[in-house]
């Protein structure tokens, strides 16, 4: 069972995806927050699996709140932020505050329910309509900075960095798969030494560790 917890201001929206969510067998809505603050007061009482965050709340705002759920070593918790901004420069924020990944709000149920379910499962989350310009925009802004994060660990394989880079282009396992002409098993084979190899809690967050590595070319 994926327990979440739903953080929105408006009840509007917090009624509709615990409506969306809780009609799941494998999915319990465990509570609702109304704000940064009270999701992270939530997430530490009843340590959902994934927080499914708005990004602008009154009061703490969601990428303040994921900080502080993410960073918290004694929570098992990720956040899938919700978001109604196209490519909002606080996007970019949360995702450095260590999203596991991010929608749109007008996303459809079934979108909805994979995300969240990619997330409980480790996998994380990029909206397909907005990835290639998320990372690009990521790695416009890595290039700009005079700190340059240097890649750790051990380097990649020539096949991890492929599937790597196919990741950036917000393909699914499936999908990279059927373009690397390999079976679906070999596939999680290399995700699963490129999360190890990286220190990654998923594809998202190796993606953006490829990027700051200067291996992966967004956009």
């Amino acid at each position: 069972m994926i327990r979440v917890l739903i953080a929105d201001d408006q009840a509007v929206v917090r009624a509709g995806l615990s409506v969306i969510l809780g009609a799941e067998a494998d999915i319990e809505v465990i509570g609702e927050a109304v704000d940064g603050a009270d999701a992270a007061r939530l997430a530490r009482s009843l340590r959902p699996d994934v927080v499914c965050m708005d990004i602008r709340m009154p009061g703490t705002d969601g990428i303040a709140a994921t900080r502080e759920i993410v960073g918290d070593a004694e929570l098992a918790t990720d956040v899938l932020i919700l978001t109604t901004f196209d490519v909002d420069a606080d996007v970019f924020a949360a995702l450095e505050a260590g999203a596991a990944g991010f929608l749109l709000k007008g996303a459809d149920e079934h979108t909805l329910l994979a995300a969240v379910r990619s997330v409980a499962a480790g996998g994380g989350t990029l909206d397909q309509r907005l990835t290639r310009r998320i990372l690009h925009e990521f790695s416009e802004r890595r290039r700009a900075s005079s700190a340059q994060i240097p890649a750790d660990g051990p380097p990649l394989t020539e096949r991890e960095l492929d599937v790597l880079r196919l990741l950036a282009e917000g393909l699914s396992n499936a999908e990279i798969a059927d373009r690397l002409f390999v079976e679906l098993t070999t596939v999680k084979y290399h995700l699963a030494g490129i999360l190890q190899k990286t220190g990654a809690r998923d594809r998202l967050q190796a993606v953006l560790w490829g990027i700051r590595a200067g291996v992966v070319q967004a956009g």
